[in-house]
Parts: structure tokens; C-alpha cells; sequence
């Protein structure tokens, strides 16, 4: 499965998953933006970028870039605190989101790991953002 479509299967299920709890989701035309999804919370739209993580080393990882492929080369540079207010992060084998906002997204330099096993005695930064939809509503309180 290449990147491209393993992100519309993220978009997807994130979309999906926004819908199931009541979010009013807007979806942009094209892919020129910074993000993927914008949502209409209270009146004041979100800006919303999708990640999807693949499976490394014994953890679950997503690369916290931007990645543009410009004919045969790979650009990759950080996102502005600006580009977006929230990145959800999705685990696809488990059916898993990340919400995260922006000014913790943005601090990862290259990439994020996500831990889902137990067995581990200190959980990293990431775990606290598991399933935080809540997040989203009140962000625009």
C-alpha cells in the first residue's frame, strides 16, 4: 500500500470518527494547504491535519514534517504553530487516534512515537493524547 492512499484511509477514518461524535467536518479542495480537514466547533473553524503512523521498531510512529515530493525528490520541512490548530493521529491495525494540538505537535522535530504496549514502564508524552476528543470543543471555548 503506498503513502498516498494509507492517508486516505487516515482521512477516512478520522472524518468518520469526527462525524460519529457530532463534529461538523469541512473537507478543502485539492491538497495545497497545510492541513486536511477544517471543523465548525461554536462557530469558529479548526484547522485540522491527519497523520497516519506505521509500525517501527516495536512502536508506532508518525513523522511530524511536512513531505512534498517534487518530482523525484522528497521535501520535507516543520510545520508553523500557524498551519493548523490540531493534528489527529491514527494507528490503522487498532483503530487508535492521537488528538494533539499544534504547540505540542510542533515541538517534535522528525518524529513521534506512539506506544501501545502496556508492558512499558514510562509511557511517553504522546500517550496523554490518546482519544482526547474532548480537546477539540473546548478549543474553541
Amino acid at each position: 500500500m503506498d503513502t498516498k492512499l494509507k492517508a486516505d484511509i487516515a482521512e477516512s477514518a478520522v472524518i468518520t470518527a469526527l462525524l460519529k461524535r457530532g463534529f461538523k467536518v469541512l473537507k478543502p479542495i485539492g491538497d495545497r494547504l497545510p492541513y486536511d480537514l477544517a471543523l465548525d466547533v461554536n462557530g469558529k473553524l479548526l484547522k485540522v491535519q491527519v497523520k497516519s503512523a506505521w509500525y517501527y521498531n516495536g512502536n508506532y510512529t508518525v513523522d511530524s514534517r511536512r513531505t512534498k515530493t517534487n518530482r523525484r525528490r522528497m521535501l520535507r520541512s516543520h510545520y508553523d504553530d500557524k498551519d493548523f490548530d490540531f493534528a489527529i493521529l491514527y494507528i490503522d491495525c487498532i483503530n487508535a487516534f492521537y488528538i494533539m494540538p499544534i504547540s505540542v505537535f510542533s515541538t517534535y522535530k522528525s518524529g513521534i512515537s506512539l506506544v501501545e504496549s502496556e508492558k512499558r514502564q514510562r509511557k511517553p508524552q504522546s500517550a496523554m493524547y490518546k482519544e482526547r476528543w474532548d480537546l477539540l470543543s473546548k478549543w474553541a471555548t
